[in-house]
């Protein structure tokens, strides 16, 4: 009796996932920030797991040879390594345990699948499979890029109160890279994830890195556009010698400005998003709880009233 019913709900699912996927992919998006950022990053990322990978060595470095030997099986570990150090994540087998991962998942759930489905006619395995394999395949995917928004969301919450101390720490007379040390030490209980990409950027530049290619690194990693508008600011304000700590601040007010106006957005879209949930499901119920019991004593009086007297 379950069996047809988690067949059923993994069939819902799937056309749920499938849908929701459509929508995303075909609406219009009108981000050309987001377009070059990515252009970028298809062009110039490269991190050590895809040298290491090209060099040989290890199980996991093996495994990921294997991988990229697949039809798309390279541009597919890219974009996940990139998407990986997009959401905070860099170490250097995330990568390959990601992928490790994600295809013991999906082999997971098709075996899962056919355990349940065994014994059943083969039109309602091929079903049962072919949704195991969509939701297997769709589900890991979904989970990083949820991981990546987050990620992207602490960072552009802690901008405008780390660009503010930023200022300060400038004004005092440190130097930039003392400056980005100063607030990346300051911040790093309060905001960990922008104080380790401060603390990034600064030892690059120490080891050797020119700062504008530094801080084109973290908007590749980052791919905010505040975070891409501040290394602007920094790398110009030290070519033409203009005030930084003061430009800073005009910034950091212009960062809460665009918070509170992203704030009052999500307010105005909550109205609308609660829409849904109140007809499909707290309606039903007030109706059943409001109409039912008068329902019935009407129907109870006209059955008493027809009655034999």
């Amino acid at each position: 009796m379950w069996i047809p019913i988690l067949s059923f709900v993994l069939i819902f699912a799937t056309l749920v996932v499938l849908l929701w996927s459509g929508f995303l992919l075909f609406r219009n998006q009108e981000d050309p920030l987001g377009d070059r950022l990515e252009e970028l990053q298809n062009h110039a990322m490269v991190s050590s797991v895809r040298a290491a990978r090209r060099k040989g060595g290890g199980v996991l470095n093996s495994f990921l040879y294997f991988i990229s030997l697949f039809p798309g099986g390279e541009d597919w570990l890219r974009s996940t390594e990139r998407e990986l150090a997009q959401a905070g994540i860099r170490r250097k087998q995330a990568l390959a345990w990601y992928i490790f991962g994600h295809l013991l998942f999906l082999l997971t759930a098709l075996g899962l699948m056919l355990y349940f489905q065994w014994g059943n006619p083969v039109t309602t395995q091929l079903g049962g499979l072919l949704a195991a394999l969509i939701l297997g395949w769709l589900i890991p995917p979904q989970v990083l890029h949820r991981m990546v928004r987050r990620y992207r969301r602490k960072l552009q919450e802690a901008l405008p109160d780390t660009v503010d101390l930023l200022g300060i720490v400038l004004g005092t007379g440190l130097a930039l890279d003392q400056s980005m040390l100063r607030v990346s030490e300051e911040m790093e209980f309060i905001y960990p994830e922008l104080a380790a990409e401060f603390s990034t950027v600064v030892m690059q530049v120490k080891a050797g890195q020119e700062r504008g290619t530094a801080f084109q690194q973290l908007v590749r990693r980052t791919g905010i556009e505040d975070i891409k508008s501040l290394s602007a600011m920094i790398v110009q304000s030290e070519r033409f010698g203009t005030s930084l700590s003061q430009a800073l601040k005009v910034y950091a007010d212009a960062l809460r400005m665009r918070r509170r106006l992203r704030a009052e957005a999500m307010v105005a879209k909550a109205g609308v998003k609660m829409l849904f949930p109140i007809v499909l499901f707290i309606l039903p119920v007030l109706f059943v709880v409001t109409l039912v019991p008068g329902l019935l004593s009407v129907l109870h009086d006209l059955k008493s009233g027809l009655g034999p007297r």
